[in-house]
This record gives C-alpha cells, structure tokens and sequence, in this order.
C-alpha cells in the first residue's frame, strides 16, 4: 500500500504523553489496510492523513499496535470527500475497535460528515453509524432493523470533531463533540466481550484526518 510524503514530525500530542494517548507519527508501527496515507498538517495542527479508494468495501482502515476489550477510546479526527470521489461519497470517518488479525472482523462507529447539515432530513438521519465487518455491513443493518444503528447529530465536512467511543460487554456508546449524552447506543455489538486492536476507519472516497488518539482499557 502506497504511503504519501511524510512531512517532519516529533510527536503528533506535543510535550505531553499519557499512557493511553497513542502516537500517529511512527508510520511504521501503523497497519494500512486498503488504505494509504501520512504525516501532514491540517487545520493547523499535525495530523495523520488517511485515504479510502474508491471501492465499496468496508474495510478501509489503519490498525493501531494497541489491545481493547471494554475501555474508552478518544479521537479528533475530520472527514471529507476526495476529488473526483463517487457522489455517494460522504467524507465517512470513524473508529473500528475489536479489530481481528487481518482486519478480517471489527466493528466500528463512523460519522457521513456531508450528511450533518444536508437539507434533506433523512440523510441527516444517518449522520452516524454502527456497523460490524463482515457480517453487518450498514445497509443490511439498515434493511433489517431501520434507525436502530443510526442517529442524527450536526457535522461539518473538514472539521475536527472530538469522538469517545466506550465499550462495556455487548454494549457501546458514541459519543460526539464532549456532548454529556450519546449520540448513538448500540445495546447488541455484534462481536461482544471480543478483545482486539483499534483502527481508524474510513469510507470509500474519503480524505480523512486523525490527531489526539487515546486508549484506555477497563481494568
């Protein structure tokens, strides 16, 4: 998987590193898959970029070399649609956690970031989203069980968006910009009490942005 230029970068979170808080500018310790990307700066602020080709799979995402069963995951990341993308392009960005050896299964919460301010309101319904790779993908979910893994919440493309995602048995939350309540609740993950790495995920024509990623296990 190609990489693009890698600009010089001592640290992605500045002076100060908690445990839990995860570099992004060792490129080498990164797992691209089915995706390319690098260091750059965006927004003014150091940052790792993230490209999804245009295909329609799901598994578009960079692995992190870190372990979570339940815990708490922190981002801020910004999504938007590639040049020349499809026009279903979204911007889609988001989180996979659980993620199996080979990105072969995970499950993961994302943001449609041109869906938050759309003028048509059932694109604004599904502003985020649930999925569970391979056997859930969002229109079967969608099919199935309408409105149950999506909700509304306000986005803007090519902004940074403060994400916390908390995992705890079969249950988990997303949670969207430092907002007390959760923007979506999903009580039946599909791959409950699995433990597995967290990726950064991304959607097919997408140019996504990622900074200030944290971990924190349970326990």
């Amino acid at each position: 998987m190609r990489r693009l230029a890698v600009c010089s970068l001592v640290c992605l979170f500045g002076a100060s590193m908690g445990a839990a808080e995860i570099p992004l500018d060792d490129l080498d310790a990164l797992e691209f898959h089915n995706t390319e990307g690098g260091v750059t700066t965006f927004k003014g602020h150091p940052a790792l970029q993230v490209l999804g080709p245009m295909t329609r799979a799901e598994d578009k995402l960079v692995v992190v070399d870190v372990e979570l069963a339940d815990g708490t995951i922190e981002v801020e990341l910004a999504g938007g649609v590639q040049q020349g993308a499809m026009a279903a392009a979204r911007g889609f960005v988001g989180v996979a956690f659980h993620v199996q050896e080979d990105a072969e299964k995970f499950e993961a919460f994302y943001l449609r970031p041109t869906n938050g301010r759309a003028q048509d309101q059932e694109r604004r319904n599904h502003s985020s989203q649930y999925i569970s790779f391979p056997d859930h993908p969002w229109h079967k979910l969608r099919e199935e069980t309408p409105s149950r893994y999506e909700a509304y919440v306000d986005l803007v493309p090519d902004e940074w968006t403060s994400v916390r995602i908390v995992v705890d048995g079969d249950q988990a939350r997303l949670y969207v910009h430092g907002n007390e309540q959760p923007t979506l609740i999903v009580n039946d993950l599909k791959l409950p009490e699995t433990s597995g790495a967290v990726g950064l995920w991304v959607g097919p024509g997408t140019a996504a942005h990622f900074r200030n990623l944290r971990v924190t296990p349970d326990g």
